[in-house]
């Protein structure tokens, strides 16, 4: 399945049926009058969170979407039907956005929770409805309202815990797998991710967390440059970022800063995410070299840094450890965050 993270649509909610004018005229009635029913209402356009999908690829091959009319109001005081709703089932993590492509109208980030998109269009009355002492026979109805139409943007932004970033080869791919049961393309030449991947991290006793690897970033991703940076809003709800620097590159310090300054450009708070940084492929220099330039980054970067092999699984457990603490801290928080005031586990 093909991966889209963002879509344009246009919604348009059903008109309201109008209302009747009928007057009873049954033989041996004694008394006739109004009976015009009032008309149905239009469908609605909802937006729905479902956990079987994770692309939006969905949208590109329809991007209208159009709820059935309410039905009009006949006589004998019979009500018109509602029109049927129409639900876009979308994947976890959408935002719904205003045509304006800036203003946040909702975030989907639960299994069935919805958005009501687009309200449908009120019914008119029939003419029974405006029946009174003074005016018996009324020979006037309301139309339907109309429905509600606009255009929305659809922006993907992906559930995970922990996010993968560095420059393109730096090994990302290679650690997921690892890492996780995750089958991404792994080739030896530069952007061979293409789109954000997945994967469970099982440490056992519970410790379950959800990585993400995004795309490559190269120096002025943040003005377009290679892929850019519209992959890194996958990562904005990550509680810790992993920062993989390949420890074949004659300056990581150099390589670390690169990546460093496309996410202080690209703002959206992760410039102030938990970094856990990390040498890649030590299993290709030889001690010497990885001390050497371990000692150099971690000057640079004023923090420790992890020594690790996706190809060999090298400490690959003990940085997923790491990780995994941050993670928990961070659950642990928002679930203190959420909790009643006064409440106590």
């Amino acid at each position: 399945m093909k991966f889209l993270d963002e879509a344009k649509v246009y919604v348009k909610s059903g008109d309201g049926g109008a209302g009747s004018v009928s007057f009873r005229r049954e033989a041996y009635v004694e008394f006739g009058g109004p009976d015009g029913g009032d008309g149905g209402r239009g469908g609605d356009v909802w937006a729905e969170a479902v956990e079987s999908l994770n692309t939006l690829i969905d949208y590109r091959y329809q991007q209208h979407f159009k709820a059935k009319r309410g039905g009009h109001g006949m006589g004998k005081n019979r009500t018109g039907a509602d029109g049927g709703d129409v639900v876009l089932k979308v994947p976890v993590g959408t935002e719904i956005l205003d045509a304006d492509k800036e203003t946040v109208l909702a975030d989907l980030t639960e299994v069935g929770e919805r958005v009501l998109l687009a309200a449908g269009g009120r019914g008119g009355k029939g003419n029974a409805h405006f029946k009174s002492s003074t005016n018996q026979a009324p020979r006037k109805s309301q139309p339907g309202e109309p429905g509600e139409e606009r255009w929305l943007w659809l922006r993907l932004k992906l559930i995970a815990d922990a996010g993968l970033v560095g420059l393109p080869n730096a090994g990302k791919s290679t650690f997921l797998s690892a890492a996780s049961r995750a089958h991404p393309k792994i080739a030896a030449y530069p952007f061979t991710t293409l789109h954000p991947n997945l994967g469970v991290v099982d440490l056992g006793a519970g410790s379950r967390f959800v990585l993400a690897d995004i795309p490559g970033l190269i120096e002025g991703a943040h003005e377009g440059a290679g892929i850019g940076d519209r992959f890194l809003g996958h990562i904005e709800r990550c509680a810790v970022l992993v920062h993989l620097v390949d420890a074949t590159e004659d300056d990581p310090v150099a390589s670390w800063r690169t990546v460093r300054d496309e996410i202080d450009a690209y703002g959206a708070g992760l410039a102030d995410k938990p970094e856990i940084l990390a040498l890649n492929k030590i299993d290709a220099v030889d001690a010497d070299t990885l001390a050497e330039r371990k000692q150099a980054l971690e000057a640079a970067a004023g923090k420790p840094v992890e020594t690790v092999s996706g190809v060999s699984g090298e400490n690959v457990r003990d940085l997923l450890g790491r990780v995994w603490e941050t993670v928990s801290e961070a659950r642990a928080e928002a679930a203190a965050e959420d909790a009643p005031a006064g409440w106590t586990p």
